[in-house]
């Protein structure tokens, strides 16, 4: 009886540390790039910000011929102020809902990927399993963003799936309180609509990649009718 509760014990801190390692994953590459892009923005703000100390320490030193150990002391905590202020500020801005639906189609992957990794706390196991499986969808339609206009009406579709109705699902879920998350509800709960939901759209990022990608920009345009009749099915 040891050895079975041994090893049962073992089994659920197995599967307790592989959850927290899915929880802590990325949820795609695109997320990591934006994050490595501002972080080396705010190496070069520092940089440039120590320079400028360093040139205007040198100036005044050419006027009054020295700037002495005094002067050396402030220019070096005016540079180190400088960069540690810069190294902290700006923090990089959260996406929200609403700045998901107004992003640019360069970002709108990497940014939902964000958006995403904020929202793995509050949602289920069997959830945040499929969101990496979006993660790698969002990757994969990066590049396909960057052959539409942001006027396409292709790049208003991908908007809406992405930055609409995906949202829409997994707030519509945090709103329900936790006492009826594993009630049925017309046949599911609403820990199993939402995974539902969240598989429908992963397929539908998929689908619209390879339409993109083939040029098959037409039939976008009647896919929206199409998801929000599944969609509604499937909404938490």
């Amino acid at each position: 009886m040891k050895n079975i509760a041994s090893q049962a014990d073992e089994i659920h801190a197995g599967a307790r540390d592989a959850l927290r390692h899915v929880r802590m994953a990325p949820v795609g590459m695109k997320a990591q790039a934006l994050r490595r892009a501002h972080f080396w923005g705010k190496i070069r703000n520092a940089s440039l910000a120590v320079g400028a100390v360093l040139i205007g320490a040198g100036i005044v030193g050419a006027i009054i011929d020295g700037i002495g150990f005094w002067g050396v002391m402030i220019t070096g905590i005016a540079g180190a102020a400088a960069a540690y202020a810069l190294m902290r500020y700006p923090a990089m801005p959260m996406p929200t809902t609403e700045s998901l639906r107004q992003s640019d189609l360069a970002t709108l992957a990497g940014k939902t990927e964000i958006w995403l990794e904020a929202q793995r706390p509050m949602l289920p196991a069997p959830a945040v399993a499929i969101m990496q499986d979006i993660g790698i969808r969002l990757d994969q339609l990066a590049p396909q963003l960057a052959l539409l206009s942001d006027n396409d009406p292709a790049a208003r579709e991908v908007r809406k799936l992405v930055g609409e109705h995906l949202p829409e699902l997994i707030n519509g879920y945090k709103r329900i309180p936790a006492s009826l998350k594993q009630q049925d509800n017309k046949g599911k709960t609403p820990e199993e609509q939402l995974v539902s939901g969240l598989k429908l759209i992963d397929r539908e990022i998929e689908t619209m990649t390879g339409q993109i990608a083939r040029g098959e920009l037409d039939k976008l345009a009647v896919r929206d009718r199409y998801l929000e009749l599944k969609y509604d099915g499937a909404e938490a």
